[in-house]
Protein backbone atom coordinates (compact mmCIF):
# COMPACT_ATOMS: atom_id res chain seq x y z
CA UNK A 1 0.00 0.00 0.00
CA UNK A 2 1.08 3.32 -1.03
CA UNK A 3 2.12 5.30 1.75
CA UNK A 4 -0.39 8.42 2.65
CA UNK A 5 0.95 11.65 2.67
CA UNK A 6 -1.57 12.57 5.82
CA UNK A 7 -0.77 9.99 8.46
CA UNK A 8 1.06 10.46 11.06
CA UNK A 9 2.60 7.21 12.62
CA UNK A 10 4.32 6.67 16.28
CA UNK A 11 5.83 4.51 18.03
CA UNK A 12 3.29 2.39 19.57
CA UNK A 13 3.03 2.03 23.31
CA UNK A 14 2.52 -1.81 22.92
CA UNK A 15 5.97 -2.26 21.59
CA UNK A 16 8.50 -3.12 23.03
CA UNK A 17 12.16 -1.99 23.99
CA UNK A 18 13.91 -4.67 21.80
CA UNK A 19 13.86 -4.77 17.71
CA UNK A 20 9.80 -5.38 17.29
CA UNK A 21 8.21 -2.40 17.11
CA UNK A 22 5.23 -1.25 15.34
CA UNK A 23 4.09 2.47 14.15
CA UNK A 24 0.79 3.61 14.32
CA UNK A 25 -1.29 6.05 12.76
CA UNK A 26 -5.01 7.14 13.87
CA UNK A 27 -7.22 9.09 12.01
CA UNK A 28 -10.54 9.19 12.45
CA UNK A 29 -12.13 5.93 10.29
CA UNK A 30 -9.29 3.79 12.07
CA UNK A 31 -5.76 3.22 12.42
CA UNK A 32 -2.82 2.52 9.77
CA UNK A 33 0.09 0.12 11.31
CA UNK A 34 3.27 -0.47 9.99
CA UNK A 35 6.86 -1.98 11.09
CA UNK A 36 8.89 0.44 12.28
CA UNK A 37 11.90 -1.04 10.40
CA UNK A 38 10.91 -1.33 7.37
CA UNK A 39 8.24 1.74 7.06
CA UNK A 40 8.59 2.00 3.52
CA UNK A 41 7.25 -1.56 3.11
CA UNK A 42 3.83 0.13 3.25
CA UNK A 43 1.10 -0.44 6.56
CA UNK A 44 -2.06 -2.25 7.01
CA UNK A 45 -5.36 -0.25 7.69
CA UNK A 46 -7.95 -1.22 10.24
CA UNK A 47 -11.18 -0.06 10.46
CA UNK A 48 -12.42 2.16 13.56
CA UNK A 49 -14.34 -0.86 15.16
CA UNK A 50 -11.70 -3.46 14.48
CA UNK A 51 -8.47 -1.02 16.44
CA UNK A 52 -11.32 -0.66 18.95
CA UNK A 53 -11.95 -4.88 19.53
CA UNK A 54 -7.78 -4.92 18.94
CA UNK A 55 -7.49 -2.32 21.86
CA UNK A 56 -9.98 -3.92 23.69
CA UNK A 57 -8.20 -7.79 23.56
CA UNK A 58 -4.69 -6.49 24.29
CA UNK A 59 -5.27 -4.20 27.44
CA UNK A 60 -6.94 -6.97 28.82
Amino acid sequence: MAEHPSLVFHKSSYSTTRQECVEVAEFPAGAAVRDSERPGAGHLVFPAHEWAALLIIVTR
